[in-house]
């Protein structure tokens, strides 16, 4: 958990932040605020108002990012290829010089 941070930029712990409890004072802690129950009519509507909210991309937008994603595992498979048949080689060199 981060610190709180005084106007003057030094960081204090939660205990210095505390008040101090006098003799007799009783502390209370913060007790979780009850749970609001939602009715099953009212969840699905909250679902259909959440569904409205969707912004779906066009169909020219789905298509540039289609290609867009085909250039790049395209571009990765080039690179990766190159390396395997890089590290491939190397390895047999490295291997040829015991024989």
């Amino acid at each position: 958990m981060a610190k709180a941070k005084t106007p003057k930029g030094r960081r204090t712990s939660p205990a210095q932040n505390a008040q101090p409890a006098m003799a007799g004072q009783t502390v209370a802690a913060d007790a979780p605020a009850p749970k609001k129950r939602t009715s099953i009519p009212q969840f699905f509507s909250q679902v259909r108002a959440e569904g409205r909210k969707i912004v779906w991309p066009s169909g020219k937008e789905t298509w540039v990012t289609s290609v867009m994603v085909l250039i790049m595992v395209l571009i990765a498979s080039f690179f990766f290829y190159v390396v395997d048949a890089g590290l491939a080689l190397a390895s047999r060199y490295i291997l040829a010089i015991g024989q």
